[in-house]
C-alpha cells in the first residue's frame, strides 16, 4: 500500500477577505500560518515522513509546504514546483469580492462560475495586468498554456497531465510524497482519482490546512482517504 498526502494551503488573506483569488499571488493570513504549522505538527505526531514534495508556484501553497516541512524537520527534502498545480484561474473575477459578485450577477451564476466543470468565468484581456502572460514567473509558458480563464475541466486536465508525467512515476518508484496545492487543483485531482461525477464534485469542500491521506493500492487506485487531523 502507498500513502499520498494532499494539503490545501492554509487560509490566505484573500480567503479572509472573501475574494476570488485564482492565480493572484497572495500571502497566507495569520490564521493560515497557524493552520500550516499545526498540519506539520500533526503529520509528525502521526509518524508521516516524506522524501519528495510537490507544490504550485503560488506563494500561499509554497509557504504552507515550507511551514509543514519545517515543523516535521524535513525542510531539506526535494521540492518540485509546477504551474500545473496552481489554483483554477478565475479570469476577470480575480480580485472581486464574492458577496458583491453574487449581488451583481446572482447566486446561481456565481455558483456556476465557481464550481461548474464546464462553465468558465469571463475572460481576461491579454493587456490586463492579471493575465499570467504579463507575469515574468510564467515567461516559459506557451500562449496555449497561459489561461485567460478556466473551468474545472481545464484545471483537471493540467493537474492530471502533471500527475501522469511527474507524480505517478515518483509514487511507483516508492517515493513518500506530500502535495501542497489549492482547493480546485486538489478537487480536480480527487475527482480524477476517485472518479467523482460532475454533479458530486460541485459539492466537495476541502478544508484549508488539514492534510488528507490517500491510501493507494499497487496500481495507485484509491483504497480510502481521510483527514489526518480529525
Amino acid at each position: 500500500m502507498t500513502k499520498l498526502v494532499l494539503v490545501r494551503h492554509g487560509q490566505s488573506v484573500w480567503n479572509l477577505e472573501n475574494k476570488f483569488t485564482g492565480w493572484t499571488d497572495v500571502a497566507l493570513s495569520e490564521q493560515g500560518v497557524k493552520e500550516a504549522i499545526e498540519a506539520g505538527k500533526v503529520l509528525k505526531e502521526k509518524g508521516y515522513h516524506f522524501d519528495l514534495s510537490f507544490t504550485s508556484v503560488l506563494k500561499r501553497a509554497e509557504d504552507t509546504l515550507n511551514y509543514i516541512l519545517k515543523e516535521m524537520g524535513e525542510e531539506n527534502i526535494e521540492i518540485k514546483r509546477s504551474w500545473r498545480l496552481n489554483e483554477r484561474h478565475y479570469g476577470a473575477l480575480q480580485g472581486l469580492n464574492k458577496d458583491e459578485t453574487r449581488a451583481k450577477y446572482g447566486a446561481e451564476q456565481v455558483q456556476l462560475w465557481r464550481r461548474s466543470s464546464q462553465v468558465r468565468p469571463p475572460e481576461l484581456d491579454v493587456t490586463d495586468p492579471r493575465y499570467p502572460g504579463n507575469d515574468p514567473k510564467y515567461k516559459g509558458l506557451t500562449e496555449s498554456e497561459l489561461p485567460k480563464t478556466e473551468n474545472l475541466v481545464d484545471t483537471i486536465q493540467r493537474v492530471t497531465e502533471y500527475w501522469n508525467s511527474d507524480i505517478k512515476p515518483a509514487l511507483l518508484a516508492g517515493r513518500h510524497i506530500i502535495i501542497a496545492a489549492h482547493g480546485n487543483s486538489l478537487r480536480g485531482l480527487m475527482k480524477y482519482l476517485d472518479q467523482i461525477s460532475d454533479e458530486d464534485i460541485v459539492k466537495l469542500e476541502i478544508q484549508t490546512g488539514n492534510p488528507i491521506c490517500y491510501e493507494l493500492d499497487n496500481d495507485l487506485k484509491p483504497i480510502r482517504h481521510y483527514y489526518v487531523k480529525s
